[in-house]
């Protein structure tokens, strides 16, 4: 008789707040490639004014995931997109010594991912990361909330905060800190650790979620050898 050495699973084949394993299906769309723009930036733009038309919570929402060399390990988190042009995806971070700053500092690459769960939809962009001059951040910086100006001097991005030497409070003290330097000053100037980086898009996907997981998915190309622009295909589910 076999022995079962299966371990008891915490989790398996959840389907949202159901009681049934099989997973929820997506009817609210399709997508074909004559609905699509040829400039990637565009289609962008018009997806994510109708999130924001259709009330998508916080469209600007995208994991941003970065890897390390020579190790290869990967690490992501969620970042807010403000900003985009036409040469990419802008969103801002700690250039000192947060994990994402480490990863790039010796893998300049990184990609981007928004999920849109009111619409069935998400987006993916992969290509190489520049950083935006300190004139650029200090025009973002200087729209932020004062206290979010403040944070951003005060905190060691990813660093421990080891309870022995006070935990939570250790950072409360630098934040008191930054507000006595910065007291009555309305300008604060952008730490030269702190600031923008812009992903360039090698790769955009746009997917749509369909019934039966047969999604809709269209991949644009940068044409590097051609003249600039994009090829567009459609990727299997």
């Amino acid at each position: 008789m076999a022995l079962n050495n299966q371990q008891p699973k915490l989790i398996y084949a959840p389907a949202g707040s159901k009681q049934s394993s099989q997973a929820e299906q997506y009817t609210k769309g399709t997508l074909e490639r004559h609905q699509l723009s040829p400039c990637p930036f565009t289609q962008f733009h018009t997806w994510f004014s109708h999130a924001q038309s259709s009330n998508v919570h916080q469209p600007e929402t995208a994991c941003l995931s970065t890897a390390s060399l020579p190790s290869g390990s990967v690490s992501s988190r969620y970042v807010y997109l403000k900003e985009l042009d036409n040469k990419g995806f802008v969103v801002y971070s700690n250039w000192g010594t947060s994990r994402k700053a480490a990863d790039l500092a010796s893998n300049p690459q990184a990609s981007l991912a928004f999920w849109w769960n009111e619409l069935e939809r998400q987006v993916r962009v992969e290509g190489p990361v520049e950083r935006l001059s300190s004139e650029e951040s200090q025009s973002y910086y200087s729209l932020r909330a004062r206290g979010s100006r403040i944070g951003a001097w005060a905190s060691e991005q990813s660093r421990a905060l080891p309870e022995e030497e006070g935990g939570r409070e250790v950072l409360e003290r630098r934040v008191r800190d930054v507000e006595g330097k910065f007291e009555g000053v309305e300008e604060i100037p952008v730490p030269e650790f702190w600031g923008g980086m812009r992903v360039l898009p090698r790769v955009v996907e746009f997917w749509q979620g369909r019934e039966s997981r047969l999604h809709d998915r269209f991949r644009y190309m940068k044409d590097e050898e051609g003249q600039g622009g994009w090829r567009i295909e459609r990727l299997s589910p």
